[in-house]
């Protein structure tokens, strides 16, 4: 990275922590995935008058999927079906309210990291808050950063079966640092969020690697108001919204000295690296109809690195676009549609190809996204190239359900 560059980044940074200190407006947000949970209607809640609180919930997902050989032909290449996720989510307070923990873990040989890295990462989530108020609060410990919109989005709030293949290529994810969060109202009903931390930039889990840390900043902008159960970052409008609510939302991430291909996600590359995550999205709910929109951008001055062998890795750097429109058909019936694409730089190449995906997916909500249905349709193609006897298309089929407290 430019030193120059480099230096204005951290002198916005150190700008957003002062902003994030400042005021004392007071508006209740409740954050999905960026807090502890103090009021939870579903899961088992254990208390102690005002000294000791503890709510337990799990989830699982358990898939039925099948992909094509092709795009002209339909014979199955592979299936994949397993438990994708098993979570168990614990969260409160000890001793003082202001002071809450929330922890995450889990069990499934695709959560644990396994497929990737091939090292158990069982801890997803282990974070200590302090609320100064209900409108300014900070945390230490191992969390998601508050990076695309989807990413922010559980999991077990998605529409789909997965996130888009955007997300997986150019996302941010968990790490651990220092985090905090502040709130700001505006004239009438409108509020911002501002969001910043500082972070190894490596990932669950890491070991001491070297001098470099992450940088983040987000800020979020709501013209219109909260959205109800904090419908911003949960997809489809299961609440159906009576007035129009929007949620719009910028996030700058650095991370100097990343040492793997998707800076906290991916293998570790041969060579340290710095690069620089852009992402501009925007969430839509009214009456039912429900709008995401992310654009995603990855660089880096050098990309590639090689070992002694001549073997290659090389940072993920590119842009990506996810979209997805669904319309609740009743209260527990949803349709919803998705186009996502992944244009990678041209430093790299060759080694990586250009990918679309479009996709539409039925949700039957038995108890909203705690218990659900799902079933997705989809086809992939490569290089723009959206025939079906191009080489490397093919079509996807996913069942999921989804069933938690």
């Amino acid at each position: 990275m430019d030193p120059k560059l480099g230096g204005v980044l951290r002198k916005t940074f150190i700008v957003l922590i002062f902003v994030l200190w400042a005021g004392e407006a007071l508006a209740q947000i409740v954050e999905s995935d960026e807090r502890a949970q103090m009021n939870v209607d579903e899961g088992l809640s254990f208390s102690k008058d005002s000294l000791f609180l503890l709510n337990f919930r799990f989830r699982m997902q358990n898939r039925a999927g099948v992909n094509t050989l092709s795009g002209d032909e339909l014979t199955v290449k592979d299936f994949e079906m397993r438990v994708r996720r098993l979570r168990l989510r614990l969260d409160g307070f000890v001793g003082n309210p202001k002071l809450q923990y929330y922890i995450q873990l889990a069990f499934s040989k695709a959560d644990l990291d396994l497929e990737t890295t091939g090292i158990a990462q069982p801890i997803r989530d282990a974070v200590l808050y302090y609320f100064v108020n209900d409108n300014f609060y900070v945390g230490f410990g191992q969390s998601k950063l508050p990076g695309n919109r989807q990413r922010v989005i559980s999991s077990g709030n998605l529409q789909f079966a997965d996130r888009s293949i955007a997300n997986a290529y150019l996302t941010i994810d968990r790490d651990f640092g220092f985090f905090l969060y502040k709130t700001i109202p505006l004239k009438g009903p409108s509020f911002v969020q501002l969001k910043g931390v500082v972070s190894t930039g490596d990932g669950r889990n890491a070991s001491a690697i070297n001098a470099g840390l992450a940088y983040t900043g987000r800020i979020e902008y709501l013209p219109f108001g909260g959205f109800t159960n904090v419908g911003d970052f949960s997809e489809g409008d299961l609440e159906y919204e009576y007035t129009p609510k929007l949620s719009l939302g910028m996030t700058l991430s650095t991370n100097l000295k990343a040492t793997r291909t998707g800076g906290q996600l991916g293998p570790e590359l041969f060579d340290s690296r710095n690069m620089t995550s852009f992402f501009v999205d925007g969430m839509f709910k009214y009456v039912g109809w429900a709008v995401l929109g992310e654009y995603m951008q990855r660089s880096s001055p050098d990309p590639i690195t090689t070992n002694e062998e001549g073997d290659i890795r090389f940072v993920q750097v590119g842009k990506g676009f996810n979209t997805q429109v669904s319309k609740m058909i009743n209260r527990k019936m949803e349709l919803a549609m998705r186009y996502s694409r992944v244009v990678p730089d041209k430093s790299i190449t060759g080694l990586q190809d250009r990918i679309d995906e479009a996709l539409i997916g039925y949700s039957y909500y038995i108890n909203g996204h705690r218990i659900k249905l799902q079933a997705n349709f989809g086809y992939k193609w490569l290089e723009g190239l959206y025939q079906i006897d191009n080489t490397g298309n093919s079509f996807t089929g996913m069942f999921q359900v989804e069933f938690g407290i």
